[in-house]
């Protein structure tokens, strides 16, 4: 059926768009698929230039072709070939501050489709317990919401941006309703021994949930091809198997004839009409520097957790002194990432294999979820929440430098028999974690420092609390009694968790700092991401997340984006925001 047409208003006539939408990646993207097929029109403002991943992504390149074969550098961190054409965790001209004693790191996307064209694509479903850790725990704030409540939104994301992965079955680890879930990719070698060795152990082990096609999807406006196994996904994909805005939402949304995009658009304020109504944004040309302001009947923030928390706190008035929608104090706070924590291993027992084609998709093809809920229930475990394990690891060159880990040196033919014998027996176990907020962790403006577009930057203050510590020290035993099962070698030294923790910011999914909650004296938003003290100001991002599971958050964005803006689209046609 096709969407309906907005209904005509007098606020309507006086307003060229009902949405300014600022940010392109999952939020943004999915806010200005959903208002668009509804009938409403839309202006997105990026910070960063355009990008076309079909004209510039090199999806086949390999090290050999690219400058210091494809090392990473402050400019390209993950590499020469890395589909992040502008960002990272360094911008030029836009800085951000560290408070003493605190230890963060921030990555910033400056592209259309933003951190969507690089990210894992792991996308596990939030599960019943991560919505209400407080009514377990006693620790945090349970969110408004319960996964009941976005179970079906989980579902029409799947659908619509394609998944592929198998059945769960799983404690806390929700399954997707028959016929929705591609097939899944087929486990590798590395990744089956692991799953014997945890098995043996009582761990479980399952098939990723990822953001890849394993079937071909036609679309008018944007068809896209099934993975073909051979390339990295950080390296772009022009095909479109891989998920990113900038080869689905974004080209559906234009299609509707009711997008329009401007790049280069850095937003410096949120422009207020009256003490509760949001005007428009004003954004500065980051080519030339001018400030202009762009005016709607509603603004949707998706820019990123801390870039929405950075645009709200900039946005002081009269009526608003703290920054805009920040009366309960909660703006900035309530702001975490993901624990981070790796262990290196090598196999003997996979040295020297058959040479075969064991690329598949870049993400790992199973990986080992959280398995102690009743333990941690029962109170036999010293952290409160969850964590998994992901599989690094397939048939291919050990990464430069990890040779003299295993006693290997030199050069010449006995170098490259080592390689070649190698091949394939190196692996890790990457932990990733749940971090409880705290009130030692928080962003604020930054006093005195401004970026080039003379615009105050954040400023972090970050604290890592006694549960992530010993979270990672339960992980890391665990990880290496599974590397002991396999008949391997472990790598990493044996480190306290202080140290084998990494800094706030590495793991890229910083969630909080405008949290959603049941009573404006304790959040930022409603249940739908409406701010409380300005009605037609809406966010779809990160910043509005209560809790930030041990789980991948883009599928969660996507789908509270999607539940939101459909919400924000009936209030608008209705003529309750006029």
């Amino acid at each position: 059926m096709a969407p309906s047409s907005a209904r005509p208003s007098a606020a309507r006539n006086m307003y060229e768009f009902d949405a300014i939408i600022v940010g392109s990646g999952a939020g943004g993207a999915m806010a200005a698929f959903a208002l668009t097929r509804m009938g409403l029109k839309c202006l997105m403002l990026e910070a960063g230039r355009d990008y076309d991943p079909a004209a510039e992504t090199n999806m086949t390149a390999t090290a050999d072709q690219a400058p210091l074969r494809g090392t990473g550098t402050p400019d390209k961190p993950f590499g020469y070939f890395d589909a992040t054409i502008n960002g990272g965790w360094q911008v030029p001209g836009e800085p951000y501050t560290v408070a003493e004693g605190s230890e963060f790191t921030w990555w910033r996307s400056r592209m259309l489709g933003g951190r969507t064209n690089h990210w894992g694509r792991h996308v596990p479903r939030f599960g019943p317990y991560d919505f209400k850790g407080f009514s377990r725990d006693g620790l945090g704030t349970d969110w408004p919401i319960s996964y009941d409540d976005l179970a079906p939104w989980y579902d029409r994301t799947e659908q619509l941006i394609g998944v592929n992965g198998g059945h769960l079955g799983l404690e806390n680890h929700p399954d997707s309703p028959p016929g929705i879930l591609h097939k899944p990719a087929t486990p590798r070698v590395p990744e089956l021994l692991v799953a014997a060795a945890a098995k043996s152990l009582g761990i479980p082990t399952v098939l990723v949930h990822s953001a890849i096609l394993t079937r071909d999807v036609p679309h008018p406006a944007a068809p896209r091809r099934a993975c073909f196994n051979a390339s990295p996904c950080g390296n772009g994909c022009s095909i479109g198997a891989a998920f990113q805005t900038t080869t689905s939402l974004l080209p559906m949304a234009k299609a509707t004839g009711r997008l329009k995009i401007i790049t280069g658009a850095m937003a410096a304020r949120v422009v207020m009409r009256s003490a509760n109504r949001a005007d428009g944004i004003e954004y500065v040309d980051t080519a030339t520097g001018q400030r202009h302001t762009v005016r709607a009947r509603s603004v949707v923030l998706a820019a990123s957790a801390l870039e929405t928390t950075r645009l709200l706190l900039n946005s002081p008035s009269a009526e608003h002194p703290a920054g805009l929608a920040n009366a309960s104090g909660q703006l900035g706070r309530n702001i975490t990432d993901t624990v981070g924590a790796t262990l290196d291993a090598y196999v003997p027992g996979l040295e020297n294999r058959p040479y075969y084609n064991e690329f598949g998709t870049s993400v790992p093809h199973m990986y080992i979820p959280f398995w102690l809920y009743k333990e941690q229930a029962a109170g036999k475990l010293d952290f409160p929440r969850g964590y998994h394990f992901e599989l690094s690891g397939r048939f291919g060159p050990p990464s430069p430098g990890t040779l003299p880990s295993i006693g290997y040196r030199g050069y010449g033919r006995d170098l490259k028999q080592a390689i070649r014998r190698s091949y394939g027996a190196f692996f890790a176990i990457v932990q990733r974690g749940e971090m409880i907020p705290n009130a030692q962790t928080f962003a604020e403006i930054d006093p005195v420092v401004k970026d080039r577009f003379g615009i105050p930057v954040l400023r972090f203050h970050w604290h890592w609390s006694r549960h992530e510590l010993n979270q990672v020290a339960h992980g890391m035993e665990t990880a290496r009694a599974i590397v002991q099962k396999m008949g391997g070698r472990v790598l990493t030294p044996d480190r306290p968790p202080e140290k084998a923790i990494g800094p706030g910011g590495l793991i890229i999914h910083e969630a909080g700092g405008a949290r959603m909650g049941s009573a404006p004296t304790q959040s930022v938003t409603n249940a739908y991401g409406q701010t409380w003290e300005v009605d037609n100001l809406v966010l779809a991002d990160g910043a509005v997340f209560t809790s930030n599971a041990h789980k991948n958050l883009t599928l969660t964005i996507m789908a509270l984006a999607w539940r939101s803006s459909e919400h924000l689209a009936k209030r608008l046609k209705s003529g309750e925001l006029a």
